[in-house]
């Protein structure tokens, strides 16, 4: 084929694609600097990481001798950088959609001053999350590694963070954070999730939380737990409503378990065993567990087969 030949082809190839773009579907946007950076969100969660845990992460862009002027460069650059991005995310909210170009520039101002305000009370509950990390896992040789290594504190804190914008009413935004976390870490902890202090989730894979969820203090999820809806049926009708269960002071759920429901309480002092399934209230100081499944043996030259009973299948549970 000449190369007048393959130009022409590539070119009728470009249009053809080009046409796809024009039948008005969600996907065929073309305009790009409208919405947040999805980059720059998740290079803002990294600096706030460094704002929260300032011995443990550090700005390499910044020479200052004097910790508390790089902090200060630092926290300058990230509320700038998050006033940008969360002007542009003002323009996907419904409730303010009359707004104009000045009166988001001033929302978005508003809302990153009360975020800042509100860090602070971030540290503080982080703060708790490494205590109860290190008080419930004789793995943890001490809170340094906890902070560098461990999937389940990043993960909170991300949330953690995700959430106060979240309440200021922030779009995408919160969900950008926790979707950055989730692709790290396999923990999935929607924004608008309540986490009291001393939230701790030991190896975390597989952990899905929803929006509705509220969780109390001194809580420990093991990996593989849903705290997720009944049911997502008529979903146009769901929106807005509490979907997901409440998680009351001092529970443990342990791995494979899925607590449903936007009716279901799970009291404080209570254990769920692993692969338990909770469709309703538990009341306080209660431990559930499984029993009555049947795992079978065969031996695969000869077909010999036998049985032993496991206490799994069917969920009971006694209160302590």
């Amino acid at each position: 084929m000449s190369e007048k030949n393959v130009e022409a082809k590539v070119d009728e190839l470009i249009a053809y694609v080009l046409d796809d773009y024009r039948l008005g579907r969600d996907i065929d946007r073309l305009k790009i600097f409208d919405k947040p950076d999805k980059g720059m969100v998740i290079e803002i969660v990294n600096k706030l990481f460094q704002i929260i845990f300032p011995g443990y992460f550090r700005e390499r862009a910044f020479k200052i001798y004097n910790a508390e002027n790089s902090l200060s460069v630092l926290i300058e650059d990230v509320f700038y950088h998050l006033n940008k991005q969360v002007m542009l995310a003002l323009g996907f909210c419904r409730k303010r959609s009359g707004m104009d170009e000045k009166q988001k520039e001033q929302e978005a101002f508003r809302i990153c001053t009360e975020f800042f305000m509100r860090l602070p009370k971030v540290r503080e509950y982080v703060e708790t999350d490494v205590q109860a990390a290190y008080a419930g896992d004789p793995a943890a040789t001490g809170t340094e590694e906890i902070i560098l290594a461990y999937p389940g504190l990043m993960a909170s804190t991300i949330n953690r963070i995700a959430h106060e914008l979240y309440l200021l009413e922030v779009p995408l935004i919160p969900r950008l954070m926790t979707e950055y976390a989730h692709s790290e870490t396999g923990i999935d902890l929607h924004p608008g999730a309540t986490i009291g202090k001393y939230f701790f989730i030991d190896h975390g894979t597989g952990i899905v939380v929803g929006e509705t969820a509220e969780i109390g203090e001194h809580v420990k999820l093991y990996q593989g737990v849903t705290i997720g809806a009944l049911s997502t049926r008529d979903v146009q009708k769901l929106r807005g409503r509490k979907r997901h269960p409440t998680i009351e002071d001092n529970v443990t759920i342990y791995s494979g378990a899925s607590v449903l429901g936007g009716n279901t309480v799970i009291g404080e002092n209570s254990v769920i065993g692993g692969n338990a399934f909770i469709t309703s209230s538990i009341p306080k100081n209660t431990v559930v567990s499984i029993k009555n499944q049947e795992l079978e043996y065969r031996n695969g030259t000869r077909g010999e087969r036998r049985t032993e009973e496991v206490r799994q299948d069917e969920a009971w549970y006694y209160v302590i």
